[in-house]
């Protein structure tokens, strides 16, 4: 009944949908030298554009009439699930994890997608048995909202056409500032003497040459230990004492103090300490199977973090995370980045 509806009822009008799409998922799309984008486009009779630049996320836009979107759908949607199998040939997980895209929709038309009290979205996902969620907060620095869906290919299909269906039947209200993903390369967080890029909500190690930099800088900080010394660049200030605030500069290679506090102990910033409490539902997704997740939080931030036991008759646990400031903020978050994924069920993102 949707279909003839959406094909008889005037509706097959053209449209344009967006995807939002990681690196992996775009290549698998263009396939090897554009082959597989190029028979997506042939045999759907849609136009496919995926947005240009290093970014981890690109845009792939689909504008056709509705029947050549849906080609178009199905053919993504199949082409998700055969990696899927093929990466689950090669693991030892059972359960197979559903198809899942997300679009890219103009927060002006999300109302009607909810529904009165959530009421459309539910019937979307009653009567087509895909799961469906609309992201709370808009995408950076734009007016769009991140739709999810998931499901089995079919269930998928079915999904994006009720949604084309609302779509067509409200239209956006006002400008629609679109989302443009940012380059890969920001921002930079150093910890641990490594540089770390934020892409989406991990902290990924960066390319070594920025590491290499951030190192040479570090042997370049005024605070250097008695007794070393600190190779001078032409035309820099000569080195400076370890001890924060000290006016005395070097006379020949070492800097000679006035300052009789023991040298050296200022040389890095001091370590702190912060406590946070997290409920114990959600302390495993922080832990990770055999602790691993907790482990790469600790590699990444270079901060101690330390879980407290459980103790009877209290549903939270205490997390103390010691270190550098910049330790401590980017083991907080890593920590929030893994309890945020959880709680929004994008976990398996």
């Amino acid at each position: 009944e949707m279909e003839s509806k959406v094909s008889e009822g005037g509706l097959n009008v053209t449209l344009t949908i967006r995807l939002l799409m990681h690196g992996k998922e775009v290549g698998s799309i263009i396939g090897k030298k554009g082959e597989t984008v190029k028979k997506m486009r042939e045999e759907s009779g849609a136009r496919i554009n995926i947005s240009e630049g290093n970014c981890p996320e690109r845009i792939v836009t689909i504008t056709g009439p509705t029947d050549a979107i849906f080609k178009a759908f199905a053919m993504i949607a199949y082409k998700f699930e055969e990696d899927i199998t093929n990466s689950m040939s090669n693991s030892t997980a059972t359960s197979k994890p559903p198809v899942t895209l997300r679009l890219v929709v103009p927060a002006s038309q999300c109302g009607s997608l909810i529904g009165k009290g959530g009421s459309k979205i539910k019937e979307i996902r009653e009567s087509t048995g895909a799961q469906v969620q609309v992201a709370g907060d808009m995408l950076p620095n734009s007016t769009e909202r991140a739709v999810t869906i998931s499901g089995t290919p079919d269930a998928i299909i079915q999904c994006v056409k009720q949604i084309c269906v609302v779509m067509l039947e409200s239209p956006p209200k006002g400008a629609t500032i679109p989302y443009r993903p940012k380059p890969a390369s920001t921002p930079v967080i150093f910890a641990g003497g490594q540089a770390y890029t934020i892409q989406g909500q991990y902290a990924i190690p960066h390319p070594d040459q920025l590491t290499k930099l951030h190192q040479l800088a570090m042997q370049q900080t005024p605070f250097t230990p008695l007794g070393q010394t600190t190779p001078a660049f032409p035309g820099t200030d000569p080195p400076r004492c370890v001890h924060r605030d000290c006016t005395c500069i070097s006379e020949g290679k070492d800097p000679v103090c006035q300052n009789k506090a023991s040298p050296g102990l200022d040389a890095s910033p001091p370590a702190s300490t912060h406590e946070l409490t997290i409920p114990n539902d959600l302390i495993g997704c922080i832990i990770g199977r055999q602790g691993t997740k907790i482990n790469e939080i600790r590699q990444m931030s270079g901060a101690q973090i330390k879980i407290a036991n459980a103790t009877e008759g209290s549903s939270e646990r205490q997390i103390t995370i010691t270190g550098t400031p910049a330790n401590i903020s980017l083991a907080q978050y890593l920590i929030n980045a893994r309890l945020t994924s959880e709680v929004t069920g994008m976990g398996a993102l």
